[in-house]
């Protein structure tokens, strides 16, 4: 098992996070990184990929202030010109994005999502993002049935 972690790591080494695969086993969940383009705003682009083939839309936008890469993961949300209220309403979570890797004495070393252009990251929390999908639109009859838990491994690089 150690000699396998350790091929897998190595594996992903030179993965930049506009292309990296993770993945949630308990549930399959998969979240895919895409390059974000031209965006001013957004510095990170994905999607999530449920159970029963439900895909939510996620983007990353990096607060004022205190900076934080803020998250958020909208399902079915109309085109164009969108209200808050119509954005709120289609949100199945937001939240800020935290990394943790395996570096150091004691690995996983807590940080915080990195804009498009450098490694991905070994791990992603997306604090309480099970409840908040258990509450959305997307979750029972008609979408997805399995929740994932909050802690995604890297799994692999796109080409």
């Amino acid at each position: 098992m150690v000699a396998l972690t350790a091929a897998n790591s190595s594996a992903h080494a030179a993965c930049p996070i506009e292309l990296a695969v993770y993945g949630e086993p308990q549930s399959g969940t998969e979240i895919e990184f895409t390059p974000t383009g031209t965006s001013v705003t957004v510095t990170n682009s994905f999607r999530m990929i449920l159970d029963n083939n439900v895909v939510l839309n996620g983007i990353v936008m990096w607060n004022e202030g205190v900076s934080r890469p803020n998250g958020a993961l909208m399902y079915k949300c109309p085109e164009g010109d969108v209200t808050g209220e119509e954005l709120a309403a289609c949100t199945s979570w937001h939240g800020v994005i935290y990394t943790s890797d395996d570096k150091g004495a004691n690995g996983g070393r807590i940080g915080l999502l990195p804009a498009e252009g450098v490694e991905a990251p070994k791990t992603l929390i997306l604090p309480d993002l099970g409840p908040a999908l258990r509450q959305s639109t997307a979750y029972g009859s008609g979408g997805f049935s399995k929740v994932p838990w909050d802690v995604f491994a890297l799994k692999g690089c796109q080409e």
